[in-house]
């Protein structure tokens, strides 16, 4: 009999470990990533994204002038283009930040040779000898922004004394560009009721100045998801152990 209980206690300690085990959960399922369809070369010096239904020219400003533009200089660039109505458009702009993203392929498939020959991750349906990067509407006289598109990541700068290229994007239903303004987005869909006598009488609060004529609306921001950083990062640390051998 005393022989027998020792053994009766492994067994119920080993059932009771087994039991935790049993109650594990598992993980769900990631979601696939929607396949994004491919640019279409208009055939007209521009592509389309049918992703976005955004328009881009396929030549940078450094591939059309071979010449760097400071910010405050960016705007002659795009002034040129809407100017002559470049493929038929007169709202050239350059892009927001969320629309420079769009430009940068995630799949590690895609890759445009820029002006020094490195290869960078944009569709080659874009001109090669381009640069990687782009001056972007988040950007300010205050606050001076670049967009790099080889790491999909955009960089603030200290001094007004920065350069850089500019790649030009058209959106179909926003205005025609006023030279040496930036086109205005297209307006909201939904606009609010005009008040009826049943209405209550206005408030008195003052309400805050509209805009002047030709200031840019800025669309939306879009944040880069964790995913997208990490891709970004090994990227470009990929392309700096490159560039040292």
């Amino acid at each position: 009999m005393a022989d027998t209980e020792p053994s009766k206690k492994v067994e119920s300690l080993s059932d009771e470990k087994a039991e935790p085990s049993a109650e594990k959960k598992t993980a769900p399922a990631k979601k696939p990533t929607p396949e994004l369809k491919p640019f279409v070369d208009n055939g007209n010096g521009t592509v389309t994204d049918p992703n976005t239904g955004l328009v881009w020219k396929k030549t940078d400003a450094w591939l059309d002038t071979h010449k760097f533009y400071t910010w405050q200089a960016h705007r002659d660039y795009v002034n040129e283009a809407n100017k002559e109505k470049f493929a038929g458009y007169d709202n050239w702009r350059i892009p927001s930040k969320s629309e420079a993203v769009t430009l940068v392929d995630k799949t590690g498939s895609k890759q445009c040779e820029d002006k020094n020959g490195t290869m960078f991750p944009i569709d080659p349906i874009f001109d090669a000898g381009c640069v990687s990067n782009t001056w972007i509407i988040e950007c300010s006289d205050e606050k001076i922004i670049r967009f790099d598109l080889k790491i999909g990541i955009d960089t603030a700068y200290p001094g007004q004394d920065v350069w850089g290229s500019v790649r030009l994007v058209s959106k179909p239903g926003e205005a025609s560009a006023k030279i040496g303004e930036e086109p205005d987005s297209p307006k909201s869909e939904v606009q609010k009721e005009k008040p009826t006598g049943d209405a209550p009488a206005p408030s008195s609060t003052p309400t805050a100045k509209a805009k002047p004529a030709g200031s840019v609306l800025r669309p939306a921001k879009r944040d880069v998801t964790e995913e997208e950083k990490a891709i970004f990062k090994a990227r470009a640390k990929a392309w700096a152990e490159k560039k040292k051998k």
